[in-house]
Order: C-alpha cells, then sequence, then structure tokens
C-alpha cells in the first residue's frame, strides 16, 4: 500500500501583521506557526536576511489563510 504524503505551503506573515489576527488565524484553521528564512528588499533592509513568520497548511487551506489575513488586514487598516 502507497502511503500519500500531504504537501504543505506556507503562507508568509508580513512585518507588522496584528498579533490579533495572527492568534485569530491559529484558532480558526489548522496551521502550524514557523519561521522562514527570506531576504528583505525594501527601504532600509535591502538585501538583509531576516526571518519571517509564516503559516504552514495544507493548499487549500492556504488559499483560505491568506484571504482571510488579508481581509483582517485591510478592516484593521480602515480602523
Amino acid at each position: 500500500m502507497v502511503e500519500e504524503k500531504t504537501e504543505y505551503f506556507d503562507v508568509l506573515i508580513p512585518p507588522g501583521v496584528p498579533r490579533s489576527v495572527i492568534y485569530d488565524i491559529t484558532d480558526r484553521f489548522e496551521v502550524e506557526i514557523v519561521n522562514r528564512k527570506r531576504m528583505m528588499k525594501f527601504a532600509n533592509m535591502d538585501g538583509d536576511i531576516r526571518e519571517l513568520l509564516a503559516f504552514r497548511c495544507t493548499r487549500d487551506t492556504a488559499e483560505q489563510v491568506q484571504a482571510y489575513m488579508l481581509s483582517e488586514l485591510e478592516k484593521f487598516i480602515a480602523e
């Protein structure tokens, strides 16, 4: 019997996302928070490698998490 391996995707959490949004996503969706090293290319961080947080989950969940996070950020900015 061949065991199917689940493929996981990372949704990067942009710097500045409120903790309340991160906590809400971890409560609503089946995700794991992981660290990802990423080269930054803006402002005074051009070329700096930083550790960013990411949500690790299946593809369907990743798409839902991304849409939800953007929606919540838009609400937060509008306040």
